[in-house]
């Protein structure tokens, strides 16, 4: 106990400035910067959240000395690590947690056990074992630390935890780098506090003057604290961000089961390649080595020497490595043409992305990099039910995207894309266009003709979307008040739709 009148040396987090409080572009310091999220609509897969950035805080000091409800304790697999960490709170903590410790019979990498904080100002110790580094084993390693901060969230939470004090749990001694322990702490707890936020206040990375750069350097990426600074941020996440929780994502390095053991396959030597697989052929080379051979595929299928689960999973990993490109891809000649961008949502309060027909120049671009661009941009879209509203409006031949791309882009997005698009609205068609839209449905893909809308005026389409929820270009607005007499924000429901 601090001797009377002397001041504590613990520290209240409630003292501490959160991360979305130290913001230096403010919400609505820029209008242009706003109309630019707008028009390009290129959000980041961690949105810019003002009440989950203002659950963090990074603090440059002794995670022993928070007052929190529990602080994390880096250890080993006995508990018994020496690192500077441990011996702080340790020493601070009495030696009363020794003999706790001991009850637990030690702890396993990855995992995460409770002691009581003794005489430390936090209620509790989360210990857990960060994993050893070794560049073979990357993918355990990552997988291993992802397991630490998931389990020391899912403790917290399931002891109504309302603060937690992280550490910096990959030490230095057991050689995790610490960009890319960094890259998995902060996403791991932004993922977290995106589904369970309501059960924990605070999260505080106590840091060293050494980490604190990195922590600085990487936050905006996951905890972005106004839209300016999330787009700013977003060319500069790693291909992998996990999945919805927070976990790695590396397909080509996950153990696979051959269905039939001793039988050779076809992709063996594009699995031993991994992540060493060089994607430079993206926007040179045809689709064929990226898809594989579909015909060849589908024989093999029918000839039973392939089944349609290691067909999906072979899918799979061809759409990872796509996605891994579209995010180190310097895209922003394809952003430019505002071809394709987020708007509203429908009456069924489903996302609705825009497709403006005379913004592709199909004949000046490369396709490839538009195809890049478009599983950029909805990857993290389609994980939720959408509608694509397609402006077929004033183009041109040179605007009309062949039935060969559409296949290719078709094949190669992930099943999400085709499960959650609900409806496409074709506005302004021609004949010409619904013919080959009809030909295109019923002979080239399946599962999309029964989703297809041809809306011949924006009054039709307003019986499914309201006006408000749409950014119309200016010649659509144009065009169809020439042929079809301006739209009111009242209208009669359309039996077409």
């Amino acid at each position: 106990m601090d001797p009377l009148g002397a001041p504590s040396q613990f520290v209240d987090v409630d003292t501490l400035p959160s991360w979305g409080d130290s913001c230096e572009d403010e919400l609505n310091t820029s209008d242009t910067a706003a109309e630019t999220l707008q028009e390009n609509t290129v959000r980041s897969p961690f949105l810019y959240n003002k009440d989950i950035s203002g659950k963090v805080i990074l603090w440059k000091g002794d995670v022993a000395l928070l007052n929190c409800t529990a602080i994390v304790n880096t250890s080993n697999e006995s508990l018994t690590d020496k690192n500077p960490v441990s011996e702080s709170i340790f020493m601070l903590a009495g030696p009363d947690l020794k003999e706790d410790l001991q009850k637990l019979k030690g702890c396993r990498t990855g995992e995460a056990k409770l002691t009581k904080g003794f005489n430390l100002a936090a209620r509790f110790i989360i210990h857990t074992v960060g994993p050893k580094y070794k560049s073979r084993y990357r993918t355990a390693a990552e997988s291993s630390l992802y397991s630490c901060y998931r389990n020391v969230l899912q403790l917290a939470k399931e002891q109504s935890m309302s603060s937690v004090g992280f550490c910096v749990i990959n030490s230095a001694k057991r050689g995790y780098p610490l960009e890319d322990a960094t890259h998995i702490a902060l996403r791991t707890v932004r993922r977290f506090l995106e589904i369970h936020g309501e059960t924990i206040e605070k999260v505080v990375f106590a840091v060293s003057e050494l980490e604190e750069a990195t922590y600085q350097k990487l936050l905006p990426l996951y905890f972005p604290r106004s839209l300016k600074e999330e787009c700013r941020s977003l060319p500069y996440l790693p291909a992998d961000i996990g999945n919805a929780e927070g976990e790695p994502v590396v397909p080509e390095r996950q153990i696979r089961i051959s269905e039939k053991p001793g039988a050779p396959e076809d992709n063996q030597e594009e699995e031993a390649e991994g992540l060493g697989v060089d994607l430079s052929f993206i926007g040179s080379h045809a689709f064929a080595r990226m898809e594989g051979d579909i015909d060849k595929q589908r024989r093999l299928i029918l000839q039973g020497q392939l089944s349609e689960a290691a067909l999906q999973k072979q899918h799979q990993r061809n759409y990872n490595r796509w996605l891994c490109q579209a995010r180190s891809e310097d895209l922003s000649d394809i952003a430019s043409l505002k071809a394709l961008y987020q708007t509203g949502v429908d009456n069924c309060g489903r996302t609705v992305m825009v497709v403006v027909g005379r913004n592709i120049p199909v004949t000046l671009i490369d396709m490839d990099k538009a195809l890049l661009y478009f599983i950029h941009v909805m990857d993290h879209i389609a994980v939720k039910e959408y509608v694509l509203v397609y402006f077929h409006t004033l183009t041109s031949e040179y605007n009309h995207l062949d039935s060969d791309f559409l296949k290719k882009l078709y094949d190669v997005v992930d099943v999400k894309y085709k499960r959650n698009l609900k409806a496409v609205y074709f506005v302004h068609p021609t004949f010409r266009s619904k013919v080959s839209t009809w030909f295109f449905t019923t002979f080239s893909v399946s599962g999309l003709k029964d989703k297809i809308h041809h809306v011949d005026s924006l009054h039709q389409l307003f019986s499914a979307i309201s006006p408000e929820q749409i950014d119309f270009p200016p010649f659509v607005l144009e065009y169809d008040a020439r042929e079809n007499g301006p739209y009111y924000t009242s209208y009669p429901p359309s039996p077409d739709l």
